[in-house]
């Protein structure tokens, strides 16, 4: 019966965590492109390399030529074009969700309604 009334309270508190984490994904998918550029303009920076959209420039760290590479991170910042309003979409989908979940969690709490899916039975 301990087991019970623990799981009782447990079921009681909001699933913050997983509403969390889905933010956490959302924003890492709408600001990737800017993480991207950054990391080009940080290695750039570091090793006196030239980065630009125009074209590929040789880039030489430790003997190997990374100016493609270099020039694939920063061309990527364009995907900012659709993650980020891809990732307003998501997060306004988010929230309604959010509030409307929270809103029934709330409701049912108040009422006394146990959790939709019933605790195992207890075994002696």
């Amino acid at each position: 019966m301990i087991w019970n009334r623990g799981h009782e309270r447990q079921a009681k508190r909001f699933p913050w965590f997983w509403y969390l984490l889905a933010l956490f994904v959302i924003v890492a998918f709408a600001f990737a492109p800017i993480g991207s550029v950054m990391l080009c303009g940080a290695i750039a920076n570091a090793y006196g390399c030239k980065v630009d959209e125009g074209s590929v420039h040789p880039c030489i760290i430790n003997g190997h030529d990374y100016g493609e590479l270099l020039y694939s991170l920063g061309v990527m910042g364009w995907f900012m074009l659709v993650t980020i309003p891809g990732g307003l979409v998501a997060f306004v989908s988010w929230l309604i969700f959010l509030i409307l979940h929270h809103v029934a969690w709330r409701k049912r709490v108040s009422a006394g309604i146990p959790p939709p899916i019933p605790p195992p039975p207890a075994t002696a």
